[in-house]
């Protein structure tokens, strides 16, 4: 017994010790959404200044101005958006905030040069953002739920190497702050004297600067305190502040009582005509700052020629002081009603009420948390007896433990174990699907993918419609479709059907509707994954996406000569009647997939090249397509992929199959059957004569080895002269060689397109060709 009173005592502390932390620790979990409503970027010579507007009775939109005019940012007028940032030549805006299930993040690009050549790139989508931050160039936030940090436009950048505690975020100039779980701070990035100097302490609030960084105390001062370059000559100033704004050797802090305080270089302070304003918000980046007016909600900017020069320097009016939450720990902005259609503008914490209001205060707000005596007061009480509650049912159900069975018994039965039945078992929540995160990553800002909205597309498909179809990809159907600006297109639309899909093989049964799904995910993400990167002559050139719902949408360039499978098996007379055309299509082809394998950084291997993924374009260009199955390969070539087969029936490397070892000479083998085709017309997998199914590998290679190729050669193409007769020769050694069994034995596709470049020259002039120059040279 004493043995079990001293475990209790032990319990019994470390339980006091955790009410006495909830009692006087920095009440952290009440933290809010911190989603900035205006935002500033600047370029050599022009600053963008933007914010939510909120006019009586519309839906708050973005609306940006440039100084000197010149940056036009096209925005739908009709977007909602729940916050904005910007940073050195760049516009980021989200939409679908705290209160929506799902946020997205989009990015505009612009110059200096010229501020009508402006790019959007999305680069979030995903749970309600509830943080983000951004500095001159990298971008930064925090999802709902989730204390991991997500960040982009940051080379380098690598999440397992930041700790996973964040409650809000700072992103300075090349580098981050921000608060810990524990109101701690913690910094990273390439600024030395930043991220190895910051303060010990808790804090409120952290902002980040070009070079510095600054943070508000928990304490009853609220005070200010600073590190990093500069920050040492550059005193911030004594007072009561609710937020700070960090330029370029130069800042402003709002205190509690609404007014905005300013130091920093060469005696920078607040402008003279706002010296007497009261603001409910601020914002900086160099050495431009904004600030929302208490009295109207009006925007004004300083720090510049343009802004001080600027009567009253005022630049836009209904500005939406702050995002709109479904709670406020320290009680909503008076007329809040006015600007939140669901829930609140909430006040920073410790700050009294601004002096002058807006004149048509909203509706009274329900009740919500404070921080008053009261508060305190009852929030001590209700957790005080609920602690004592749980303290004490805790203890009986200890005791009970300990002592049932003991009173009568000397030795205890065993373990008191809580069972459940099956049916009692709660499913664990539902996973987000990976396509969420990937396409976050994907879908960087560096891209040149344009980002097409599910109506355009339908729009000009007349609801994907029968007639615009024109055939089928690794994940759906294909569509034929001239967008508004006159180009044409091709469509490929994400379908549940398998029939349109390759055939995987190394597996028995069919796929579940989840293992489907998730198929027909990752054929979309490696397909723009791969061509987003990617840019050759001959590889099909993808245009851009759509991503809306379950809609997963690639748009391509339209190749109007079909596919090489078309032209070889099921069009009568087509224009490919002639030796040399069909080895020229062949060494396009083969110089599409050595950009692949050999230039491509890390390297691709495709996995399903074939006759129907060689498409031609109006000059008979043939280009690769198709990349749904494609993965990096190790930029070694003694290096392997162990993975289960996959690909189209008669096309498979036989090695890649059996062994599971896959290589880019796996794709070698489809390109030798893919030659095949080209020289015997036979499909990779035909039927003989008597209706049996026959591979074409096995059928022509007999033929070559024997040099009697001109017994398979297609019958639709003239019989070949004798100045093409040795480069058809020649071409048939190759594909033998290529479809080698061991993958060592087949030559490089750097070899394949030199042999196809002679083999072509050939049939214009008489070769010097020979079987053993085919060889191939790996071993």
């Amino acid at each position: 017994m004493a043995h079990f009173l001293r475990k209790l005592h032990s319990l019994l502390s470390l339980i006091v010790f955790f009410f006495l932390f909830l009692f006087l620790a920095p009440p952290f979990a009440s933290r809010v959404a911190s989603l900035s409503t205006l935002s500033i970027s600047e370029t050599s010579n022009q600053t963008l200044v933007c914010a939510l507007i909120k006019p009586p009775g519309r839906r708050p939109f973005l609306n940006c101005t440039s100084f000197p005019a010149g940056i036009r940012i096209p925005v739908n007028p009709n977007a909602s958006f729940a916050g904005v940032v910007g940073g050195d030549g760049f516009l980021c805006g989200l939409r679908g905030g705290s209160l929506s299930p799902t946020s997205v993040l989009g990015c505009w690009r612009f110059s200096a040069a010229n501020g009508t050549n402006v790019r959007y790139k999305r680069i979030y989508k995903g749970p309600p953002v509830t943080e983000l931050d951004s500095g001159d160039a990298h971008v930064c936030s925090l999802a709902n739920g989730t204390s991991r940090l997500e960040c982009w436009q940051w080379p380098g950048w690598d999440r397992t190497r930041v700790p996973d505690d964040w409650s809000s975020v700072a992103v300075g100039g090349d580098y981050a702050c921000g608060l810990m779980g524990t109101g701690k701070i913690a910094c990273f990035g390439d600024n030395a004297r930043v991220v190895h100097n910051w303060p010990n302490g808790s804090f409120r609030a952290v902002a980040a600067g070009s070079g510095y960084a600054c943070a508000i105390s928990w304490d009853n001062t609220n005070s200010l305190e600073c590190w990093g370059d500069g920050a040492a000559k550059i005193e911030p100033p004594q007072g009561d502040f609710v937020s700070v704004a960090l330029g370029e050797n130069r800042s402003c802090a709002l205190g509690s009582n609404s007014r905005v305080k300013c130091w920093g270089q060469s005696n920078f302070s607040l402008p003279e005509h706002l010296t007497d304003a009261y603001f409910v918000a601020i914002k900086a980046k160099r050495r431009v700052f904004c600030g929302v007016l208490a009295s109207n909600y009006s925007l004004c900017c300083w720090g510049n020629e343009h802004f001080d020069s600027m009567p009253g320097s005022m630049v836009f009016d209904n500005v939406l002081p702050g995002p709109c939450q479904s709670q406020c720990p320290c009680g909503p902005l008076p007329g809040y009603g006015i600007l939140c259609e669901q829930g609140y503008v909430c006040l920073p914490c410790k700050a009294s009420a601004p002096v002058v209001h807006p004149p048509s205060p909203g509706p009274a707000p329900p009740p919500v948390r404070s921080r008053g005596l009261d508060g305190k007061l009852v929030v001590f009480l209700v957790v005080g007896c609920v602690g004592s509650a749980s303290l004490l049912s805790l203890f009986g159900f200890l005791l009970f433990r300990y002592c049932k069975g003991r009173v009568c018994r000397v030795h205890d039965s065993g373990r008191i174990e809580e069972t459940s039945s099956p049916d009692q078992t709660r499913p664990p929540p539902p996973q987000p699907r990976p396509l969420e995160k990937r396409l976050s990553h994907l879908v960087s800002m560096d891209s040149h993918l344009e980002e097409f909205p599910l109506q355009v597309l339908a729009r000009v498909t007349n609801g994907f419609a029968q007639e615009f179809k024109i055939g089928t990809g690794s994940f759906g159907s294909v569509y034929r479709a001239t967008l508004d600006d006159g180009r044409e297109v091709a469509i490929k639309r994400a379908e549940t059907s398998t029939a349109a899909s390759p055939l995987h093989l190394g597996g028995g049964g069919g796929p579940s509707a989840r293992r489907q799904t998730e198929d027909i995910d990752r054929a979309f993400l490696n397909e723009l994954e791969s061509l987003s990167r990617l840019n050759h002559k001959n590889l099909v050139k993808l245009c851009g996406f759509c991503e809306d719902g379950n809609e997963l949408i690639l748009v391509y360039e339209y190749m109007h000569n079909g596919s090489l499978h078309d032209h070889l098996h099921r069009i009568p007379e087509s224009p490919l009647d002639s030796w040399a055309a069909r080895l020229r299509v062949a060494l396009d082809a083969a110089r599409g997939i050595e950009y692949l394998h050999v230039y491509a950084t890390p390297p691709v291997i495709h996995r399903d090249i074939k006759s129907s993924n060689i498409l031609l374009n109006k000059s008979w260009t043939a280009k690769v397509s198709d990349f749904g199955l494609s993965l990096m390969c190790p930029e070694d070539d003694n290096s392997h992929l162990s993975l289960h087969a996959a690909g189209t029936i008669g096309y498979v490397d036989p090695e890649y199959y059996r062994l599971q070892h896959l290589t880019s000479k796996s794709d070698v083998y489809s390109f030798g059957v893919v030659l095949l085709e080209l020289l015997s017309g036979y499909k990779a997998i035909h039927n003989n004569e008597t209706g049996v199914p026959r591979n074409v590998v096995d059928f022509v290679i007999p033929y070559i080895l024997q040099d009697e190729i001109h017994r398979v050669l297609d019958r639709k193409v003239l019989p070949p002269n004798p100045f093409e007769i040795e480069a058809v020769r020649y071409a048939g050694y190759l594909a033998a060689d290529c479809v080698s069994l061991e993958g060592k034995d087949r030559p490089s596709i750097t070899e394949i397109v030199y042999s196809l470049e002679r083999a072509l020259a050939a049939c214009s002039a008489r070769p010097l060709l020979s079987r053993s120059s085919t060889e191939s040279s790996t071993s």
